[in-house]
């Protein structure tokens, strides 16, 4: 992050998102509109935050090429006009197979410049009594992790089912902050969803910025929520269990390196 004593107020947004995309980005513009207000200078949007299907192909039906789309000109002028860093959640993007998308988180930058683009990499599925999800049907793969500077320090971009792979987190290095847009089931979500989140948070000694989907979906879907922002201690800083708000926490450089100077096991690493 910035040097030792700054600090920012970072926003996670939680949804309870729809089918239709124009009732997402009414929904999502006001919310945006509130963290800005609250004094976020860095907002982030849940996964799916513009589309969440009573079909899975429905997704790929409101798919975008890179650049050009409504989703698209919805976020850049929400972070121009709002002046806020935005973590655009995710959205469908043109894939290489015709059938599916890429589940594209994509950042901008206050002036509304888009300044980063990551495809989740690991794909859901899940076979758990009457619960199935498999979300390679639908979407293609990224295969690139993606980690940029920013005036708040360095964060890197990781969505949903990515949480379970350490491994992603561990090969980015030393990173100031995480964010997990997610659209977590509320079975696993019940289970895992703060344990991860947490762990992750302590063994790479970073914020880690979870905005969620949370609530009962017109699709009859349930989303866990719980949307939280937590801090290199593994200590949840905010959070929401349910419905469409906003989370707001303080992250602080200077608790940062307190951390990492008491606890150096970034600089212990051997493997």
């Amino acid at each position: 992050m910035s040097k030792a004593g700054s600090k920012i107020r970072v926003a996670a947004i939680q949804m309870v998102s729809a089918p239709e995309v124009a009732v997402n980005l009414e929904a999502a513009g006001r919310l945006i509109a509130e963290a800005a207000a609250a004094g976020a200078k860095l907002v982030a949007l849940p996964e799916y935050f513009c589309i969440l299907g009573r079909h899975e192909t429905d997704k790929v039906k409101a798919r975008e090429m890179e650049g050009v789309g409504p989703i698209q000109d919805f976020l850049a002028a929400a972070a121009s006009r709002h002046r806020v860093w935005l973590v655009g959640g995710t959205l469908p993007l043109v894939a290489g197979a015709a059938e599916k998308v890429r589940n594209a988180c994509l950042v901008f930058d206050d002036a509304g410049r888009r300044v980063a683009r990551y495809d989740k990499i690991h794909l859901f599925g899940l076979e758990l009594g009457e619960h199935r999800f498999n979300e390679a049907r639908t979407i293609e793969a990224g295969d690139r992790p993606v980690v940029l500077d920013t005036p708040f320090g360095r964060i890197g971009i990781s969505v949903c089912y990515d949480v379970r792979f350490p491994e992603l987190y561990r090969a980015a290095g030393v990173v100031d902050m995480w964010f997990v847009p997610s659209a977590f089931t509320a079975v696993t979500g019940a289970a895992h969803w703060e344990i991860l989140l947490r762990a992750r948070a302590v063994e790479n000694q970073c914020y880690v910025i979870a905005p969620a989907q949370g609530g009962v979906h017109p699709n009859g879907r349930r989303t866990w929520g719980h949307s939280m922002i937590v801090d290199p201690w593994g200590e949840v800083l905010a959070r929401r269990p349910e419905g469409e708000g906003v989370v707001l926490a303080e992250l602080d450089a200077g608790r940062l390196a307190e951390v990492r100077q008491s606890l150096p096991a970034l600089q212990h690493r051997t493997l």
